[in-house]
């Protein structure tokens, strides 16, 4: 761990995408976010960034943009994303840190970032990171876990819970497991030159009763109908962000993609399936077609 870095939720080793989407009851709120985005992220694109990209949940929704690069801290959850995948050449897997993106600046038209957020103990220092890899222009889209939903505020009036729901700062409800207020999101990203143009709220019937008695595709179908409040009152558990980036970017020669995410030097220069920074010598393996950049 740098001395300099927030600390890391790794899910190295993590059968997340079967434990948790496939077997866990979760077709709703899977069907429900592919929705949300499909209605932010533009149709078409050349190079798309997928911030805390798993297992390739949600990547195959991608399919307008030319190429994309997923990008995770685990590098078992790449492999995952591999098998899914198959042998699709548009897709580009990179293990590395959100806090040190390995991209040179304003290399992306399009990033995603969902159910990944809660996860930053520093969610304003990776949305600036996110922003310098972005060009002038590009869309970003946004998911966060929301401390201002309906389930929260009634649970605080009834005195079920000690924290404040309507409080601006971050709850940390279990490690490194972060919601946040609305307005806070809306506030770091215009601090890191993000203009929210569009608000869903998602997973409004996230509750065992709902699942219970009513079919995966009404629901899904309800919540694709009320979605659109997300423009006037957030009160859902997840919150669905279109924002775009606006300001000067650094430009950068278009040949180049990587830079090191220790001094941030690029270009980088490869030699042997690695690449190597010429100006603090640091190295960065290339194995079984995954981009190393985590250390």
């Amino acid at each position: 761990m740098q001395p300099d870095r927030p600390p890391i939720c790794d899910y190295e080793g993590s059968d997340y995408q079967t434990s948790f989407w496939e077997q866990g009851d979760r077709d709703y709120e899977d069907q429900a976010e592919a929705i949300a985005l499909s209605r932010l992220l533009p149709k078409q694109g050349q190079l798309l960034l997928e911030i805390g990209a798993g297992a390739g949940r949600n990547t195959p929704r991608y399919q307008g943009f030319e190429h994309v690069v997923l990008l995770d801290y685990s590098r078992t959850q790449l492999e995952q994303a591999q098998k899914r995948l198959g042998e699709d050449q548009r897709y580009i897997y990179v293990a590395g840190d959100a806090y040190r993106l390995p991209f040179v600046p304003g290399l992306f038209d399009a990033a995603t970032m969902i159910r990944t957020l809660h996860h930053m103990a520093d969610a304003p220092r990776v949305l600036g990171q996110i922003r310098q890899v972005l060009n002038p222009g590009a869309v970003f889209v946004l998911e966060f876990a929301n401390k201002h939903n309906l389930k929260a505020i009634i649970r605080y009036a009834l005195r079920r819970q000690s924290w404040n729901p309507f409080s601006l700062e971050p709850i940390e409800f279990a490690e490194l497991n972060f919601d946040f207020h609305p307005k806070t999101v809306q506030r770091w990203l215009e601090e890191n030159q993000f203009k929210i143009e569009r608000t869903l709220t998602v997973s409004h019937f996230r509750l065992r009763i709902f699942k219970r008695l009513l079919p995966t595709s009404l629901l899904v179908k309800l919540d694709s109908l009320v979605q659109f409040t997300g423009k006037w009152w957030q009160l859902t558990p997840s919150v669905f962000l279109q924002a775009r980036a606006f300001g000067e970017t650094p430009t950068s020669d278009p040949d180049l993609f990587f830079r090191c995410p220790q001094c941030f030097h690029f270009p980088l220069q490869e030699k042997d399936q690695v690449l190597v920074c010429p100006t603090c010598n640091k190295s960065w393996s290339i194995q079984d077609g995954i981009y190393d950049f985590r250390g």
